[in-house]
């Protein structure tokens, strides 16, 4: 999950129409850090929790994710949740089977008490990139860093190859950059233990941008430290040996259920309130993938875009 690997380039001509996508959307990075490094204030970003041990008091964390269409959560409700929860239960993670949570894959997050964020990351996002068609396969554990005991995460990967998955990698590029200058400072279960425990490239990340697992431009190059998934437990339970070896178990299950994975696509992206852990708390604005279109969940009205 964080890696520093560079995105190769193809030739391809199937590729055409993405070089023109991530070449445009490249080309206004500079303008959209600027443009809201402005409108927020370098000032406003507070690092001071940074390489404390205890985590970075949780307010509001806002993010940009995609929420899992029908088709996806249908399968996931009747094949995969039901046996899940079980597992959860006889393992003595109650509450870890009762999380709320609206599925999605993730973006980016950011840490702002402001409750005023989630507008002024509409105006701050970019054109939204085209329909992603993508694969959904592989069950996994993930912890926040290895040796920090929590949280952790039991996910559903995104197949690693496909024009979906370039224009979904390409995207997370151009939203870190537009939507991190909103940040108040790290999110927090990037602090504490968790970044103590962290890679170099990750503490790198939570320093610069506030959170790990995005990708950005280094050097004139695209990095590739994100690694798109849908989560399905949350956990703050420490992830002690007896809980790997017992969650291993369930992820083979869990994939001799779906050995195929899902295939999909995302039509739409949207901004939305997190819990510290991840998990979707609630909706505010949703994007058309198909046609830029924007609106507002609550009231069903249309709203603009980038502006």
């Amino acid at each position: 999950m964080e890696s520093n690997t560079i995105i190769k380039k193809t030739n391809t001509k199937g590729d055409a129409a993405m070089k023109t996508f991530r070449s445009a959307l490249l080309l206004g990075l500079t303008m959209l850090v600027g443009a809201a490094m402005t409108a927020t204030g370098a000032s406003a970003i507070d690092n001071s929790s940074i390489g404390k041990p205890e985590f970075r008091e949780h307010k509001a964390t806002y993010g940009l994710v995609y929420r899992l269409p029908k088709d996806v959560t249908d399968i996931l409700d009747n094949k995969i949740y039901p046996a899940l929860r079980e597992r959860l239960v006889k393992l003595g993670l109650v509450d870890e089977s009762r999380t709320f949570n609206l599925q999605h894959v993730t973006v980016v997050h950011i840490h702002n008490a402001d409750p005023a964020t989630p507008g002024k990351m509409l105006k701050a996002l970019p054109k939204a990139p085209p329909v992603l068609k993508l694969t959904l396969k592989d069950f996994y554990n993930t912890e926040a860093s290895k040796g920090a005991g929590a949280p952790w995460w039991f996910d559903l990967g995104v197949v690693k190859s496909g024009q979906g998955y370039t224009e979904m990698m390409s995207y997370n590029t151009v939203a870190t950059a537009a939507l991190t200058p909103l940040r108040d400072g790290p999110l927090p279960r990037c602090t504490g233990p968790v970044y103590a425990n962290m890679s170099d490239v990750a503490k790198e990340l939570t320093r610069t941008v506030g959170v790990s697992g995005v990708n950005v431009v280094k050097d004139g190059k695209e990095t590739a430290s994100h690694n798109p998934h849908n989560t399905l437990v949350y956990s703050m339970t420490k992830f002690d040996e007896r809980l790997q070896a017992a969650m291993k178990e369930v992820a083979n299950e869990m994939n001799s259920i779906l050995p195929n994975g899902i295939d999909t696509q995302f039509k739409v992206v949207s901004i939305v309130e997190i819990g510290f852990m991840g998990n979707v708390l609630r909706e505010f604005y949703r994007i058309s993938l198909e046609d830029g279109s924007a609106w507002d969940v609550t009231s069903g009205k249309a709203v603009a875009l980038g502006k």
